[in-house]
C-alpha cells in the first residue's frame, strides 16, 4: 500500500446537523474568529479538497487569506496558498469558478476514466485533470495525491466527500464546530450521509479539544494513531 497524506477533515454545522440550508443564499454557520482559525490550518497544509457540489454551491476561493501567513509560506519556498483539489463524476464545473480563477497554486480534478476527456476539453486550460480509474476512489486518491509530494491534506466537504474519508478510515483528525441554531429543513445536507463508519458506541473517537470561538464550539477529535496536536 502506497503512503497518504495526513488528513484533516474540516466541518462547521448546525445544531441540528446541516451543513447549508436547503436553498437560497450560502448559510453562515461560523464567524469572523473561527474563519481566521481555518485560515490559519489552510496555511499549514499542502493542498485543500473540496467536491463538485461545494464549487458549484458555494464558490469557494480556498486561499489562505493573512498576508502574515502567505508570507510564511513564501519564505518556506511553497506557493501562497495550498494546491486545490475536487472530485467531479461528470466534470459539470464552470472554468470560471473561483476554485480554478483564483490563485497561482496547482489545481487538480480528479475524474472517472468515462469523464476524464470531457473534463480536459471543459477544464484543461485552468486544471490537471487526474484519471481515477473506473470510480474515484478516496484512498487511491489520497496515494496519488502523497506522490504528488502533498503530506498534509485538508478536506473542507461537502456531505459526500467526508462520508467517503470517514468511511474509508482515511481520516486522522477532524474539527468540528458547531452552530448555536438550527436549520430545520430534511432537504437540507447533513455532515455525512449514510455509511458504515469506523466509530461506533463500541469504538468512540477521541475527543482531543473543546473551545469556545465567541458563539461556536470547535470539537477536535483523533481519528488515527498518526494524530499529531499541533
Amino acid at each position: 500500500m502506497r503512503e497518504r497524506p495526513y488528513t484533516l477533515l474540516s466541518c462547521a454545522i448546525s445544531l441540528d446537523g446541516y451543513l447549508d440550508r436547503a436553498s437560497g443564499p450560502r448559510l453562515m454557520l461560523s464567524n469572523d474568529a473561527d474563519f481566521d482559525r481555518v485560515d490559519a490550518l489552510r496555511a499549514r497544509c499542502d493542498a485543500i479538497l473540496v467536491g463538485a457540489r461545494t464549487i458549484r454551491r458555494d464558490n469557494p476561493r480556498l486561499l489562505v487569506r493573512a498576508p502574515e501567513r502567505i508570507a510564511q509560506r513564501s519564505a518556506q519556498g511553497m506557493s501562497p496558498s495550498p494546491v486545490k483539489v475536487t472530485v467531479s463524476e461528470h466534470a459539470r464545473l464552470d472554468p470560471c469558478a473561483a476554485f480554478f480563477a483564483t490563485g497561482d497554486a496547482e489545481k487538480l480534478v480528479f475524474c472517472p476514466t468515462g469523464a476524464t476527456a470531457r473534463a480536459r476539453a471543459r477544464l484543461g486550460d485552468v486544471a490537471t485533470v487526474v484519471d481515477g480509474g473506473r470510480h474515484v476512489d478516496m484512498g487511491g486518491l489520497s496515494e496519488e495525491l502523497h506522490d504528488r509530494g502533498v503530506r498534509r491534506l485538508m478536506v473542507e466537504g461537502g456531505s459526500s466527500v467526508h462520508t467517503q474519508f470517514l468511511t474509508a478510515g482515511l481520516a486522522d483528525e477532524l474539527h468540528l464546530v458547531i452552530a448555536p441554531f438550527f436549520v430545520g429543513d430534511s432537504r437540507a445536507r447533513h455532515f455525512v450521509g449514510d455509511g458504515q463508519f469506523p466509530w461506533s458506541p463500541d469504538r468512540r473517537a477521541r475527543l482531543v479539544e473543546t473551545r469556545q470561538i465567541d458563539d461556536v464550539v470547535l470539537l477536535r477529535y483523533a481519528l488515527s494513531d498518526r494524530f499529531t496536536d499541533n
